[in-house]
């Protein structure tokens, strides 16, 4: 049983899997299946570690009962140093057939850092099971009772919209115009990218992007058919004109609005303390550590947590395992994401409270109802 007296909860399944052959390391961790499948995304990165795994999945636990998901919280990872497609389909399908027993009773797997619709087309097919993964191809489909059930691709962009309508909700609590509201986002993936493109498109000034190495500033703002370009082109940050800026510069320059959109712990005891921003929207799981946090809110920071903020992908997950189509699925995002953006940030807001021990709060109150 959850404990609804903690912010922690005890996995239920926590493991390392290898394939000494190929040199695959991969970890799972769900932490209950009480009201439903673990759900979380597979990231593969080189630094991965069953720790971060479980950080993660905790995270997850409380998104999922945030938004009153039919899911446990959980998470997997494998490490992954690079190297060619043919090589990551044999860890993606290696690690897919080391946690089969898990799959999709205990565990449904979905998009994260480096993974998208192709790896999860690799665990369905590896598994031959259509449920096995969310974030698949929109023609990758199925017949079942007479339904026809399709993916809703990570590439449709429903996590970056999902926290795009959270910054447009907390905005609105704070009385800010978004034309005259400027904007920063570090992370230029998905999230990122598709965060910028609809914050445009609703008037916001997008003034500060920054990727993995570099930042881009420009004053003016950026146009969302720039954004648009860069996401149908696949192109990178360095395409788009505008002063280039240190990583560390990226931190300190004023911005209305932070959205943290890339790896875990980007806001760190080196930078935290530089940002000037009074809005922060954590686009991506545990940008910052919860003291570091913590620090930021005492500071006089409003910050949406991760799990509030990027809800929009899980969502979606959701929302392509009921066979629901991408039109049905944004506006279940935008439905979700406002809602509850706006309750955890009204009662943060007007009473000074730290928000993410807010949105717990109310996570736990739709567990305990989903547990009866």
């Amino acid at each position: 049983m959850i404990s609804l007296m903690r912010t922690k909860t005890a996995p239920e399944i926590y493991v390392t899997v290898e394939d000494k052959k190929l040199g695959m390391t991969g970890f799972l961790v769900v932490e209950s299946t009480e009201v439903g499948p673990g759900k979380g995304g597979m990231r593969m990165t080189s630094n991965v570690t069953i720790g971060e795994v479980e950080r993660l999945a905790d995270t997850m636990t409380w998104k999922n009962s945030l938004f009153e998901l039919p899911f446990g919280g959980a998470k997997s990872g494998i490490v992954w140093n690079g190297g060619s497609d043919g090589l990551k389909e044999q860890f993606v399908r290696s690690f897919a057939r080391k946690i089969k027993e898990y799959i999709p009773s205990k565990y449904v797997a979905g998009p994260d850092v480096n993974s998208g619709e192709k790896e999860m087309v690799w665990i369905a097919d590896e598994l031959k099971r259509w449920d096995s993964s969310t974030g698949k191809p929109s023609d990758y489909c199925e017949t079942k009772d007479g339904k026809k059930f399709c993916g809703l691709p990570h590439e449709l962009g429903s996590t970056g919209f999902g926290v795009a309508i959270a910054v447009e909700t907390t905005a609105k609590l704070l009385n800010l115009d978004p034309t005259a509201t400027t904007v920063g986002i570090h992370g230029f993936g998905n999230v990122g990218t598709f965060a910028a493109k609809h914050l445009c498109e609703r008037g916001y000034k997008i003034v500060l992007l920054a990727g993995s190495k570099e930042a881009t500033y420009r004053p003016g703002g950026f146009k969302a058919s720039e954004i648009q370009d860069v996401i149908d082109k696949k192109q990178t940050l360095n395409d788009l004109p505008g002063k280039k800026l240190s990583q560390e510069k990226f931190w300190s320059t004023p911005v209305d609005v932070l959205i943290p959109a890339s790896v875990t712990n980007v806001i760190n005891e080196t930078n935290f303390e530089t940002i000037q921003s009074r809005l922060i929207v954590e686009g991506g799981n545990i940008p910052m550590t919860v003291p570091i946090e913590e620090q930021l809110h005492r500071r006089g920071k409003v910050i949406v947590p991760d799990f509030v903020a990027n809800g929009g992908g899980i969502i979606s997950s959701y929302a392509e395992l009921q066979g629901l189509s991408p039109d049905q699925m944004f506006k279940l995002v935008e439905e979700k994401i406002s809602r509850t953006t706006n309750e955890v940030m009204t009662k943060s807001i007007a009473n000074s409270h730290y928000s993410r021990d807010v949105a717990i709060k109310l996570a736990k109150a739709n567990l305990a109802k989903q547990l009866g």
